[in-house]
């Protein structure tokens, strides 16, 4: 392996480096093994003393027994729907917005900017209850489009696509488009949104993530028959027991879209950090 020499010094990762990381992969990985590991027992084997380090062989079992137990392939279809839907949308609006803000020049743009920031102060559970009072008369309330709704932008896409932009993308380019006679949108169309690809990315991953894993407001908006897959994964707690082996053979179920969307997106996801690195 080459090294790569610096200034006179050996900029090659040393072993500690790539313990570290190893460290922090097995600890990330862990939780999703130790699910898999409930998830493949029986009831009566997590009665037992001890840790369980080997895989048991009911894990199949356990997943069918999910499947037919809650509507889940109502709620994987509604899952990939909501959290598809509102990717697209953050990325769409929040590079919209960031081009704006960090590109254009109009009065009141960084009191704008500063208000659409500490908006990320206000807690989420100050809002649902105006929120779901807007869906009720909306007629909203069981449609999709009450997650689907409030979530279409965030203030930290903003935030993100904002300063991402502002460095990535010098004033000089947009300049020269805009005296060839491009428009505000075209120059945004052909100059923007191909310089916040990397940002875009990480922006349109950690959205699905986020969205995929939320269960406070689709367990409040959405009815048990047409619920989110975290919502229909409660339904597996039972009044006085509940069957951990199950609940978390589901929980690997609902995790392997995510682990097929790190596995597309990776690429994309590391050039994003790299670049974002790099600029910064």
């Amino acid at each position: 392996m080459s090294k790569t020499i610096i200034g006179g010094h050996d900029r090659r990762p040393s072993i500690w480096v790539y313990g570290i990381l190893i460290a922090v992969l097995l600890g990330s990985a862990f939780p999703i093994w130790w699910s898999y590991l409930i998830g493949s027992q029986d009831a009566s084997a997590l009665n037992q003393n001890g840790m369980m380090w080997i895989p048991g062989g009911n894990f199949i079992a356990n997943a069918a027994t999910v499947i037919d137990s809650i509507p889940f392939w109502t709620a994987l279809g509604n899952s990939i729907i909501v959290s598809s839907v509102v990717s697209i949308s953050v990325v769409l609006f929040s590079t919209l917005a960031g081009y704006a803000f960090a590109k254009l020049k109009f009065r009141g743009r960084e009191g704008l900017l500063i208000f659409v920031i500490a908006t990320m102060a206000v807690p989420t559970q100050l809002g649902i209850v105006p929120l779901f009072i807007v869906m009720a008369r909306l007629g909203w309330t069981g449609s999709l489009w009450a997650v689907i709704a409030p979530a279409m932008v965030t203030a930290f896409g903003v935030f993100w696509m904002t300063q991402y932009l502002r460095d990535a993308l010098p004033d000089e380019l947009i300049e020269a488009v805009r005296m060839d006679g491009a428009s505000m949108i075209r120059s945004f169309w052909h100059i923007g949104l191909p310089a916040a690809r990397p940002a875009a990315a990480m922006l349109a991953l950690f959205t699905f993530i986020g969205t995929w894993t939320n269960f406070f407001w689709p367990f409040i908006v959405l009815g048990p028959g047409n619920p989110t897959l975290p919502v229909a994964l409660q339904q597996l707690q039972a009044a006085f027991y509940v069957d951990y082996s199950l609940v978390l053979a589901g929980v690997v179920l609902s995790i392997i879209p995510l682990i097929l969307v790190f596995i597309f997106l990776g690429k994309q996801l590391v050039a994003g950090i790299m670049q974002g690195a790099v600029k910064g």
